[in-house]
């Protein structure tokens, strides 16, 4: 029995779902599954909007559905193979090496909603509706060398645009200054129904990550 609550422990110490969200979303509300994952000296933060259904999930993690592309880019992008995260067999990620880059780099990950309402069973950002915001400000006051705060999708870039009251918002592939020393970037949507390459969203990619002298 001991054996097994230490298990238990380190399977929980290693988790990064929300329980308690998790115990107090139903069919009506969703709140967000994911703790912000935000390692020590982050540097860039990723904001998406708001994670898939679990149903389609291939891991406990940020952008965990198998057919979109964040982490073929981030393999791409800095080891020059896009299956570098993948576990071609089992149709899943990996999420050890993926989190192990992370911290080496100094690379965050959270979303703009904090609760949602579906308005309808799919995946896409044009049918969530937002109840909660995140609070951005109180996530960048936890992560304080970060000088990039990176979007890749219409969805997400609204919601800092509105929480934030921010003049414009800017076009894909440009950045907007939030502050001295941080800057808001939208990038190319790693979902495959954005209509763009892999390698050239990849591309678009590499510009921000060689500004920040990370590749």
């Amino acid at each position: 029995m001991g054996f097994l609550v230490a298990v238990f422990r380190e399977s929980m110490a290693n988790s990064y779902l929300n329980i308690n969200n998790l115990h107090r979303s139903s069919l009506d509300v969703e709140y967000h599954p994911l703790l912000p994952f935000l390692p020590q000296g982050t540097k860039v933060l990723f904001l998406g909007s708001f994670p898939p259904q679990r149903k389609r999930w291939s891991m406990d993690f940020f952008y965990p559905n198998f057919i979109n592309d964040h982490w073929r880019i981030m393999g791409l992008l800095f080891f020059g193979d896009k299956n570098h995260f993948v576990d071609v067999e089992a149709k899943a990620f990996r999420l050890k090496l993926i989190v192990s880059f992370l911290q080496e780099k100094g690379i965050g990950y959270y979303d703009t909603a904090e609760a949602v309402k579906r308005l309808k069973e799919n995946a896409s950002d044009k049918f969530l509706e937002v109840v909660a915001y995140t609070d951005i400000n109180a996530l960048l006051r936890r992560i304080p060398d970060c000088q990039a705060v990176v979007t890749t999708g219409e969805k997400a870039t609204e919601n800092i645009v509105k929480q934030l009251s921010l003049p414009k918002m800017p076009v894909v592939g440009a950045s907007i200054p939030l502050r001295e020393g941080l800057s808001l970037y939208r990038l190319p949507s790693s979902s495959r129904a954005y209509p763009l390459s892999l390698e050239k969203k990849a591309a678009a990619y590499r510009g921000i990550f060689e500004q920040m002298k990370m590749l």
